[in-house]
């Protein structure tokens, strides 16, 4: 994020939203620390069955992290060296580092260039051409909900049911995103979510989680997260009786709780977070009826889908000007992400799909974030629109 004056706007709106909930969260932090139970404490599977009702799933199962999130699903589906998995290229490094963890293979496929999400059919060509070359075997597919919108998961998942794949939503920017009302959830087999403080819904450290309509899915992720303990089923069809089962390891897991302290903030906040999404949709009409007529594009959301505006992005000719002219006037910006996936060192011998990835190499050399929260006053929006429109009115004069 670049440097800015003393008359800064915020970039994220942790303060006023700390301000709106007022002593709740002290509270029910006090509450933990007086009955001590810090890991899987009541709270926390309070906070999974909310979220899993506000997600529309049957299971909510929370994690350490969001990149977890996206490795528990994997390693439960046994992905590992030889398999493919397909994610796009356009996106922060979680979604493809968790595919080298396991020894599988990520293959690269481009982006839509109006939504920027994961073209449906340049994966179904990607699948057909690594297919043919007869060296990996397709797996996963991983969309991501960027900046908060819905993947095309209608398109997507005929592409996975067509080829027998798991599709798993990088959900990490966008829960609570729809497509007609109905959660990625509705068409994946999982989708992974963050709870980093910068998301949407974040709490006051890290924290992930995984939803899925899928119970034996649910109870091999519960296990997977505790080291790979043993479950209920577990237990019954091995004829342990052993107290407590945390003991009994019947695979090999990792250690990712969220902790009760996080559990207890985050059930705070889902309580306005729908009131929050419709601010953000809100500030983001506004941002795109001021701004459409003055740079090369503002956001696109498709049709039916609603997006939870974890970031509001345009597209500029010279970003790099636009900035610190911005930076001037104490308005922040940022860049997600300037550097795609495939050409970064530990990522550049992984396939890409038929033709390359011309979409989103053009499209990260013109995207910059601009400040969204859901307190983003009409004066500061104003403010911003003001001096990206004196910008762009004299680079064009210039030009």
């Amino acid at each position: 994020m670049t440097a800015a004056n003393n008359n800064q706007i915020p970039f994220y709106g942790h303060a006023p939203q700390r301000a709106r909930l007022g002593d709740k969260i002290e509270k029910a932090v006090a509450k933990i620390i007086e009955h001590g139970h810090f890991v899987f404490g009541p709270e926390m599977k309070e906070l999974e069955k909310r979220l899993a009702k506000f997600a529309d799933c049957n299971h909510f199962v929370t994690c350490a992290n969001g990149t977890d999130a996206l490795a528990l699903p994997l390693m439960a589906w046994e992905v590992g060296p030889g398999d493919a998995v397909f994610c796009p290229a356009f996106t922060f490094c979680a979604t493809a580092e968790i595919v080298p963890w396991l020894g599988a293979s990520c293959v690269f496929v481009d982006i839509d260039p109006q939504t920027y999400l994961m073209s449906p059919e340049h994966l179904d060509a990607s699948i057909e051409a690594i297919k043919r070359e007869g060296k990996l075997t397709p797996k996963v597919v991983i969309p991501v909900d960027l900046y908060g919108q819905p993947a095309d998961y209608p398109a997507i998942s005929a592409v996975c049911r067509k080829h027998g794949l798991k599709l798993l939503a990088d959900s990490a920017q966008g829960y609570g995103c729809t497509i007609d009302g109905k959660h990625p959830i509705h068409w994946a087999d999982a989708a992974a979510t963050s709870f980093f403080p910068h998301k949407p819904l974040g709490c006051y450290g890290d924290g992930g989680g995984i939803m899925t309509n899928d119970p034996v899915l649910a109870e091999v992720l519960e296990s997977l997260r505790v080291h790979g303990k043993a479950s209920k089923t577990d237990i019954k069809s091995l004829h342990f009786d052993y107290d407590p089962a945390k003991y009994v390891n019947v695979r090999i897991g990792m250690n990712s709780r969220l902790d009760t302290i996080q559990a207890a903030v985050l059930m705070e906040k889902l309580e306005i977070f729908a009131d929050e999404i419709g601010r953000r949709n809100r500030i983001a009409a506004r941002y795109n009826d001021l701004l459409r007529d003055h740079v090369v594009r503002v956001p696109y959301i498709a049709p039916g889908a609603r997006s939870t505006w974890a970031i509001y992005q345009i597209e500029v000719v010279d970003r790099d000007s636009l900035m610190v002219a911005l930076a001037e006037k104490g308005v922040p910006t940022s860049i997600f992400y300037p550097l795609p996936m495939h050409q970064q060192g530990p990522y550049k011998h992984y396939p890409v799909g038929p033709g390359g990835l011309p979409v989103t190499e053009d499209k990260v050399k013109r995207i910059i974030g601009l400040p969204m929260h859901p307190y983003l006053t009409i004066e500061d929006q104003d403010r911003i629109v003001s001096a990206i429109i004196e910008h762009e009115s004299k680079r064009a004069i210039a030009a």
